[in-house]
């Protein structure tokens, strides 16, 4: 077997996933190499973090030792969420209620990662089928924040979030169906995309909710990263961007969340720091908000949000199994919420989806981007929206935090948050760029613009391979 010391383990770990890739292309190190340096970190630091659900490691070593697939980013370690079906691998989706069996078939997005040569050591943490902002499944793990192991990393893709943050792997699998790339990218100090619906070869089977909308990307910490990870898995095989572009955007900024609220006073200093930002790089900005109707968007993805819930418990009830010995709470609330709606519900539900896309459309006539905070507080501490509280809570406390980000599921446009502030006790603080379907490159050039105005790649957390395991940074 590939050994690798720690401290060289590490020294890799802090580099991205074009520079790791780099070292392979240019003989410094084998794939072999750098997916044990990766297994090297997990082992080190992911028992502070609880990051990964499912270690694959020998499988790791068996794809790396084999020839690769040539691309830029061939032989680069990445994590995938704990939703995402790949051979061999169980697809557990932080429930009692799913096998362990492993699968055998993987849909085209997952022959994308394949085919870029990328390299899968494990499966990611999430919460309970994706359900809530935070990854804390009573089937365990519960992952931490890196930034601060008594806060949240923010879910569903949270164990994605932390292990991509502290730097155990460069690039993990997120997706996004209420805010769940964005959501752990914002609370880990990390740019996260969420494509626009149709942007990426298909993820996963077919289901009409989620087709409409989650988007799935790979999350990751430089731009240029999230960038390609985008471009390798859309349709078109377009070339990532490279860079910033030189052309000036115009700018409309909002604080208040869908429902109208005030985000948490250190968000509005960090709203204001970005639009300073922005105007000090040439970009017109001014203050504007579309023409849609916040609560009822934040409505109708309450309730698509309910009859996810309610397919989760149709299917353990389908395969024979009690969904109070298999479910948690809040997903059997969810099922009980949405046999409580009326036809009526689900017809405003998807009149929202269908006259969002042409409201942004009008809106992003005369703006190109649109800037808010990505969540209306900071990251919570463990345990504030644990699956077992009281259901009536937990809907207040995920769209109360998270009333921002529902509105590019329910609109199917894109959104990329970036880590542009941390706030007085040292947590990250993201800034979400909206713009209209078939724009995400032009978020990737202004995210490239920004990352080189307000670096963050320099900046880590306490728990992390640029940190101490006593929690110091170096």
């Amino acid at each position: 077997m590939v050994s690798i010391r720690r401290d060289d383990a590490f020294a890799i770990g802090r580099l991205d996933a074009h520079d790791q890739a780099a070292l392979v292309a240019r003989g410094e190190v084998t794939a072999a190499e750098l997916t044990e340096a990766a297994i090297v970190r997990i082992e080190a630091l992911d028992s502070r973090l609880l990051s990964v659900s499912w270690p694959a490691f020998e499988l790791a070593r068996s794809r790396a030792a084999a020839p690769l697939p040539e691309g830029p980013l061939a032989g680069v370690p990445y994590l995938l969420k704990d939703s995402l079906d790949y051979p061999g691998l169980p697809s557990r989706a932080g429930s009692a209620s799913r096998s362990m069996a492993p699968r055998d078939a993987a849909h085209p997005y997952v022959q994308r990662l394949d085919a870029a040569g990328l390299v899968p050591v494990g499966k990611s943490a999430m919460p309970e089928f994706g359900l809530l902002p935070v990854t804390e499944p009573l089937v365990g793990p519960v992952t931490r924040n890196p930034w601060s192991p008594a806060h949240s990393p923010g879910g569903s893709s949270g164990g994605a979030g932390a292990a991509v943050a502290a730097g155990l792997v460069p690039l993990a699998h997120g997706s996004d169906g209420a805010g769940s790339i964005r959501i752990p990218s914002s609370a880990c100090g990390l740019p996260g995309l969420k494509p626009g619906r149709g942007t990426t070869v298909r993820v996963r089977g077919r289901h009409v909710i989620e087709d409409l909308l989650v988007g799935d990307s790979l999350m990751a910490r430089s731009v240029r990263d999230v960038a390609a990870g985008f471009a390798l898995a859309r349709p078109d095989f377009a070339r990532p961007v490279q860079g910033p572009s030189r052309r000036r955007l115009k700018i409309a900024y909002a604080y208040r969340t869908l429902a109208g609220a005030e985000p948490h006073e250190s968000l509005i200093k960090a709203l204001e720091d970005a639009i300073h930002l922005c105007a000090r790089l040439g970009h017109e900005i001014r203050p504007a908000w579309p023409g849609i109707d916040g609560p009822a968007a934040e409505r109708a993805e309450q309730v698509l949000w309910s009859h996810i819930g309610a397919d989760c418990v149709d299917a353990v009830i389908g395969a024979g199994l009690d969904p109070a010995a298999n479910l948690e709470p809040w997903t059997r609330a969810l099922g009980e919420i949405a046999a409580g709606l009326s036809h009526a519900d689900l017809e405003a539900a998807y009149g929202q989806i269908a006259a969002l896309p042409r409201q942004l459309a009008a809106f992003f006539g005369d703006f190109d981007v649109l800037l808010t905070p990505t969540l209306s507080a900071p990251p919570p501490l463990l345990g504030e929206m644990s699956p077992d509280r009281p259901a009536d809570e937990l809907m207040a406390r995920m769209f109360g935090w998270c009333g921002y980000t529902p509105l590019q599921n329910m609109a199917g446009t894109p959104a990329m948050t970036l880590p542009l502030a941390w706030d007085g006790n040292g947590l990250p603080l993201g800034l979400m760029f909206a713009a209209d379907r078939g724009h995400e490159d032009l978020l990737l050039a202004l995210a490239f613009e920004l990352e080189a105005s307000a670096p963050w790649k320099s900046h880590w957390p306490q728990i992390s391979v640029n940190g101490g395991l006593d929690g110091r940074a170096a």
